[in-house]
């Protein structure tokens, strides 16, 4: 899927030589965490609803909605970029059927050499799903991880310009234990990622299985945060489904500001290791974690 994720905004952000990007990207090929984006598919009824609920509990600017070809095959989809000082989102209504496997990754991440970030990928035990295909301002591939794990990549001819946001967006990826540590070595492999915590006793609770307890490794790179919750599954409703954690200063206010807008909380407040957490479900269905930290 085309990185509509920036599609827009790259058009008016300040543009640097698509060729400097490999000399200032950290390592693994990441630009940074602002350019990252959650992929969110809509149905087109509930498409401007959704926006409006991501700023209102956020805040933050959405770019100008628009009607595009973002896959290699013929498809046609609204999209829009949300740009939040929590996270940035990339939101698709498609109008046509959605050509597979679109619709199954669940992030796009800029990189500075999309030839050699898929290349590098591929060799840290990445499948490609997706071959490399142009769009308007640059190129895309996606991506699949050991443990089912589907990520676009996408370079811009010129690069986008944004400061960065004020928390950084959490990838939240839930797996076996016979899928986690294939993923974990090739994602820190590829992205230079560094593990912050690996907790193998953490409380069963924080994954709606009070009594039990299971692994959870942080993990902090170039590409932003990213929590792995490693259990023997099955997980309860509604957990593993929220793609993406956000982080705020005030979780009640936050919340309070969610549902005027729509947003229904799935998963009350309550303490984890280090935060106050609640899983809410935005207008169309998504559904993310919001917290803060704790104390």
């Amino acid at each position: 899927m085309m990185r509509l994720n920036f599609l827009l905004a790259a058009a008016l952000a300040s543009a640097v030589p698509g060729s400097a990007l490999a000399q200032q990207a950290p390592a693994g090929y990441a630009v940074g965490p602002q350019y990252d984006t959650t992929h969110i598919y809509v149905a087109p009824a509930d498409f401007d609803r959704f926006v409006d609920s991501v700023v209102a509990t956020f805040g933050g600017t959405p770019n100008k909605k628009g009607t595009f070809q973002v896959t290699p095959t013929s498809s046609q989809t609204m999209s829009q970029a949300i740009l939040t000082p929590a996270g940035s989102f990339s939101v698709f209504g498609f109008l046509t059927p959605i050509p597979y496997p679109f619709g199954a990754e669940r992030t796009g991440y800029l990189v500075s050499d999309i030839d050699a970030a898929v290349a590098s990928a591929q060799r840290h035990g990445a499948t490609r799903l997706v071959a490399t295909f142009p769009d308007p301002i640059g190129r895309d591939a996606i991506v699949q991880w050991p443990g089912g794990v589907n990520m676009q990549f996408y370079w811009h001819t010129q690069k986008p310009s944004y400061p960065a946001q004020a928390t950084v967006q959490e990838n939240r990826i839930y797996l076996t234990p016979e899928a986690a540590p294939a993923f974990l070595r090739a994602w820190t492999g590829y992205a230079h990622a560094r593990i912050t915590a690996d907790d193998k006793a953490a409380p069963g609770v924080e994954i709606g299985q009070p009594g039990k307890t299971y692994r959870r490794v942080r993990l902090t790179s170039g590409y932003g945060r990213m929590t792995v919750f490693v259990s023997d599954n099955p997980l309860p409703w509604p957990y593993g489904r929220d793609l993406t954690g956000y982080e705020v200063a005030d979780l009640g206010a936050t919340l309070g500001r969610a549902a005027a807008a729509g947003v229904e909380t799935l998963v009350a407040p309550h303490p984890e290791t280090g935060r106050v957490s609640a899983i809410v479900r935005f207008p169309g269905g998504y559904i993310a974690e919001i917290h803060a930290p704790a104390g």
